[in-house]
């Protein structure tokens, strides 16, 4: 299912981050709107990574956190210019943030899952590496079908 049907938006961008906190910062800039602001999303995301990293191998993180004004979840996928270190084993320059209404539980247990399988595939995870721009990344995103071979 593709992610936009899952969420009330998904951006993307590509960018060069110094560490991980400039990683979440820009994540939480793309997923702040009106009912939830960049700061208390960023200080959601930046909880979350302290109780343990959101690094899933690959070079893929899925820091997520929880908002109590936001109504749907909302994502932002970064692809680094550079990889950086985000407390897992190995460096991460793929990032799909996720912020989330405080009430959801199980939908964000199936997200987080949704996403996992999306990046487990070695074919979508390349296309999304050599991705220009965030128009390709987001192409990618809402279509990760047509990545696999058949």
């Amino acid at each position: 299912m593709p992610l936009n049907d899952l969420m009330a938006a998904v951006s993307t961008r590509v960018l060069a981050a110094a560490d991980r906190d400039s990683a979440l910062r820009a994540a939480a800039g793309l997923l702040a709107c009106r009912e939830a602001g960049a700061e208390s999303i960023f200080q959601s995301l930046c909880d979350r990574e302290n109780v343990g990293s959101t690094a899933i191998g690959h070079g893929i993180a899925i820091p997520h956190g929880r908002s109590p004004t936001l109504q749907r979840p909302r994502g932002a996928f970064l692809r680094l210019l550079q990889p950086i270190d985000f407390g897992g084993t190995e460096p991460v320059d793929l990032v799909f943030a996720m912020a989330v209404p405080e009430h959801y539980t199980h939908q964000h247990l199936m997200l987080l899952s949704e996403l996992a399988e999306i990046f487990s595939d070695a074919h979508v995870r390349d296309a999304l590496r050599a991705a220009n721009d965030g128009s390709a990344l987001k192409q990618i995103l809402d279509h990760p079908q047509r990545i696999r071979p058949s």
